[in-house]
């Protein structure tokens, strides 16, 4: 069974603020790449300027990393844009990440 986390996913390709999203994510066997939405993401290794992984297809930069209790994921929180949450993680993303019991 390949390993799955719910992980905070930001495009940098067009702007430091891109869109935005909470979603599970696989990890390969090798765990040397990320596949997300139908897309497989490669780590820039430390290369990456504000960004940590690019897409294998598109070379489009992304920043994966683990979502924070505190839900303060962006890298610059004057960002307004929205972050959006995958349906099928968000009860879990709530109750295990934030820290919020549903009613």
């Amino acid at each position: 069974m390949p390993k799955t986390r719910i992980m905070y996913i930001e495009n940098k390709s067009s702007s430091l603020n891109g869109p935005a999203r909470i979603g599970r994510v696989t990890f390969s066997k090798t765990g040397k790449s990320i596949n997300y939405g139908g897309r497989t993401f490669q780590s820039l290794k430390g290369s990456g300027f504000k960004a940590n992984f690019f897409d294998v297809e598109t070379g489009e930069r992304f920043w994966i990393s683990g979502p924070r209790k505190d839900g303060k994921d962006r890298l610059y929180a004057e960002s307004s844009a929205p972050v959006e949450i995958d349906a099928e993680v968000t009860e879990e993303y709530w109750r295990d990440i934030r820290g919020k019991l549903s009613d």
